[in-house]
């Protein structure tokens, strides 16, 4: 990619699927990702409702496209459903391996940043294999703190792995209580 190609990031769709599947595949088979097989590989229709209940829940599933192709994606769940972890997500990201070093985790991570502040959450946590660098250095960039290291979680390429876990707060983070729950969630 030259400096004339230029990296959008929007909300993902439907017809993203497939391109965002071929990336996911591409980490587990060759990068460091959960397991060595596919087996627990989503299937395109497990991604179509991943994406409906994120959007049903308002939270972020996005892509960067370069040059109309789809080069990454990133999306944040829940950290944990119990109603005091409300306001924490934990976050995702996913680069096409032709396309590293390029600039587009940065952007997918910056729109996560923004997109997940606005709508009110205060903490941000990753999980991130221990060997994978390129992506420590990159939370580091965006202020992410390692607040733990999870030794031999993750049994792949017939190893052991550890894990690092990153955490960044958003808008005010602990410093000030949450807005008061409008009067219809009381």
């Amino acid at each position: 990619m030259e400096n004339d190609h230029k990296i959008t990031v929007r909300a993902s769709r439907d017809s993203d699927v497939d391109a965002m599947l071929s990336i996911y595949r591409h980490h587990i088979r060759r990068g460091v990702e959960e397991s060595v097989d596919d087996s627990g590989t989503p299937e395109p229709d497990d991604l179509r409702d991943r994406r409906k209940n994120l959007r049903n829940t308002r939270l972020p599933h996005l892509v960067a496209v370069c040059d109309g192709e789809v080069v990454g994606y990133a999306y944040v769940v829940l950290f944990r459903k119990r109603p005091a972890y409300r306001y924490t997500v934990k976050h995702s990201i996913y680069v096409h391996h032709r396309f590293t070093a390029r600039g587009v985790g940065g952007r997918l991570l910056q729109e996560l940043i923004d997109t997940c502040a606005a709508a009110g959450f205060r903490q941000m946590i990753g999980y991130i294999d221990a060997d994978n660098a390129a992506s420590l250095k990159l939370h580091d960039r965006f202020g992410f703190a390692r607040v733990g290291h999870l030794p031999g979680v993750a049994y792949r390429y017939g190893r052991w792995s550890d894990t690092v876990m990153v955490q960044r707060s958003l808008a005010a983070g602990a410093t000030a209580p949450p807005p008061p729950a409008p009067l219809s969630r009381r």
